[in-house]
């Protein structure tokens, strides 16, 4: 799957493409910002988004709704409760996997919201 990553901790972001990489996936990004994100919408359309809630102390919610639009799932990676995310209306659908997380979770979210 091509799979967007959103995630503006550096060494998180590394971790994931790695992780993505050594399990198949083609990785869009990292992207470290809000804009390099739609950035990258522009130019490219992934199969699925892995996406940070917390960018740079913005909401994700801009990205979440432009892969809404183009009907790509997404999956929030966040340490924030899942309760709290789900008052966004453009997150109300997503999966959800809580950081820190396994990566074994993470690849079974990927699994469930992939084509």
């Amino acid at each position: 799957m091509k799979v967007l990553v959103v995630e503006d901790e550096v060494l998180i972001a590394m971790d994931i493409e790695t992780l993505l990489i050594e399990h198949g996936h083609l990785v869009l990004g990292p992207a470290c910002s809000i804009v390099d994100a739609l950035h990258l919408l522009d130019a490219e359309c992934p199969d699925v988004a892995l996406l940070d809630f917390n960018i740079h102390d913005q909401p994700v919610t801009p990205v979440a709704e432009r892969l809404r639009d183009l009907g790509v799932p997404f999956i929030l990676t966040s340490a924030y409760d899942a309760k709290e995310l789900r008052k966004y209306d453009a997150l109300t659908e997503a999966q959800f996997v809580k950081k820190p997380f396994d990566d074994h979770d993470l690849l079974r979210a990927l699994a469930r919201a992939g084509p």
